[in-house]
């Protein structure tokens, strides 16, 4: 069982929703983004995703592409991202990290060295916004094979044919797109939501996490009614440009601290 599984079902134990939380490696500099991390953590953040910085991030709205411009000044790639996660598993061998980017890194170091490399430094399994799943069977099974989880977004617009697929060679769990357009946009429907998970659940039987659009401890409850876990990057990122450098952290994990009570209120 990987650590995402055993996290989700050690969740499912005590009835709880799993908090999944997002930051950009590098961002709004290097030497943060270990205490970041840890501070998650301790604000009560049960998975990590690990944003690695990329010119062209399509999914993500604003706030994200422009923690992605911040991290790029300092020249953070896919090396620093591994030894992040590296120096986190020397203090934390329990939460999960998931590396959330896009197909042009991993394709141009390879996906063979893209996954030793993600093993041998700790990680948990990646994100890869711009990976179909009808394209990438071998891909996922060599990150199965390494014990590494293959995580795919699913839309209000994916098809019963998209749904099947994405059950058929995702693991760890399903992370739903509750609104149709780019992270932190919108308000999310959560009526709408639930609909849509429970044709979902008819093909994935993985957890399924709802991300896009969550902006506060109230909409985090009423998600976590529905799903298996909630999942916070922009209004994360958000708090870190709106506080100095150095209060960060402490900024980070009062924020998620409040949203992790919320979720176990």
């Amino acid at each position: 069982m990987s650590r995402i599984s055993a996290t989700f079902a050690a969740l499912a134990a005590q009835k709880k929703t799993a908090l999944v939380t997002f930051i950009t490696a590098g961002d709004p500099a290097p030497g943060l983004t270990l205490p970041l991390m840890h501070a998650l953590v301790a604000g009560g953040a049960d998975i990590l995703e690990l944003g690695v910085p990329f010119s062209d991030p399509m999914a993500e709205g604003p706030v994200i592409q422009r923690a992605c411009e911040r991290a790029l000044k300092f020249h953070i790639g896919l090396k620093d991202v591994f030894e992040y996660v590296r120096q986190f598993r020397e203090s934390n061998q329990h939460t999960p990290v998931l590396l959330m980017g896009y197909a042009n890194p991993i394709e141009r170091i390879g996906a063979d060295a893209f996954i030793a490399a993600a093993k041998a430094a700790g990680a948990d399994g990646a994100i890869v916004v711009d990976y179909p799943p009808e394209e990438c069977g071998e891909f996922a099974a060599a990150m199965r094979d390494n014990g590494l989880d293959l995580v795919f977004l699913l839309a209000p617009t994916s098809t019963e044919e998209r749904i099947a697929q994405v059950a058929k060679v995702g693991g760890g769990f399903s992370y739903y797109v509750s609104l149709k357009g780019v992270t932190g946009a919108g308000n999310i429907d959560t009526a709408q939501v639930a609909e849509r998970l429970t044709a979902i659940r008819r093909h994935v039987k993985l957890p399924i996490g709802v991300g896009f659009g969550i902006r506060d401890a109230a909409t985090a409850k009423a998600v976590a009614a529905v799903a298996d876990a909630v999942v916070i990057g922009s209004r994360i990122i958000e708090e870190i440009e709106n506080t100095p450098p150095p209060q960060a952290p402490a900024a980070v994990q009062a924020l998620v601290a409040g949203i992790r009570a919320a979720l176990d209120a």
